[in-house]
């Protein structure tokens, strides 16, 4: 059933309701002419006469009352639907979906924490997809993006931080290969990379401009194989400071340079930008990155 039969059921309701088409156009905004146009079209579809035309006004017929009935509790549906749906929007509680890229739990994951805590009726969902999450077909609430600042028209950008990304290679390899001195020396060492060679991330970018490819030994397309890899010493690679600080077996092989830095956005829907549920949850999270060594 089309848009244009709900159009002309809605119609014969109030036509019905008000027993005249001038009540009837008045209540819903249009010409009298498109009452009666969505009366002829609705009864010709259906195959019978849904009212008495007379000098009063309309009097609905058998089939015009069972329509009636069915439109008032379609009606009071529709009423209580979009009451519920007020009520969800102005209410901390339901489900809240909070996508990012991988590599964000050990951040993200104790800020879900405190926001259930905070609000015991939320049904948190957090997911993370080499894929970006379309917030303009209701796939997510919140999105946690890296690299160039996202441009969806009916998106609401905010940034959120800056990840301080290093290279690091293992003791076990520094002992077995030792570690380049310079650029230069990057032909003589192995190194761990994404096998996506369309990555945006700027480091990976980088690595890929100054390595000789048959040094690209080990590649991947999960960031936690990377981590894995570059632990197991099975090669130099990239990974966030914060992560790499808390290892005492990494060594930075050189200082980080501000083209690796992946910023970080805070990205929103502008439909559900101002609801309290995601106000809610973006206040625990920025209060949160202020504490954020990166």
């Amino acid at each position: 059933m089309g848009i244009e039969t709900w159009d002309e059921i809605r119609t014969a309701f109030q036509v019905a309701r008000l027993g005249t088409v001038s009540g009837a156009a008045e209540v819903l905004g249009v010409h009298h002419a498109t009452v009666i146009r969505h009366i002829d079209a609705l009864e010709k579809r259906l195959g019978t006469k849904l009212f008495q035309r007379h000098a009063r006004g309309y009097t609905p017929t058998e089939a015009g009352q069972d329509l009636l009935t069915v439109a008032q509790t379609t009606d009071e549906q529709f009423a209580q639907l979009a009451s519920r749906i007020k009520g969800l929007g102005e209410t901390v509680s339901g489900e809240l979906v909070v996508t990012s890229i991988a590599g964000m739990s050990d951040l993200l994951v104790p800020v879900l924490s405190q926001f259930q805590t905070q609000y015991p009726g939320i049904l948190l969902r957090f997911l993370t997809d080499m894929r970006v999450f379309r917030l303009d077909y209701g796939e997510a609430h919140v999105a946690i993006r890296a690299g160039a600042a996202p441009e969806e028209p009916d998106n609401v950008v905010r940034p959120l931080a800056r990840i301080r990304t290093g290279l690091y290679a293992a003791r076990s390899y520094a002992e077995r290969h030792g570690l380049p001195a310079t650029e230069a020396d990057f032909p003589a060492h192995r190194f761990i990379t994404t096998d996506a060679s369309d990555s945006r991330a700027p480091f990976h970018r980088w690595m890929r401009d100054r390595v000789p490819a048959d040094r690209l030994t080990f590649r991947a397309t999960e960031l936690a194989s990377f981590e894995s890899a570059i632990r197991a010493g099975l090669g130099i690679g990239f990974m966030a400071a914060f992560k790499a600080s808390r290892d005492p077996d990494l060594i930075e092989v050189m200082p980080p340079i501000p083209e690796w830095d992946a910023p970080l956005w805070l990205v929103t829907h502008v439909d559900l930008h101002r609801t309290r549920k995601v106000q809610a949850f973006l206040a625990v999270l920025k209060e949160a990155a202020k504490d954020w060594d990166l």
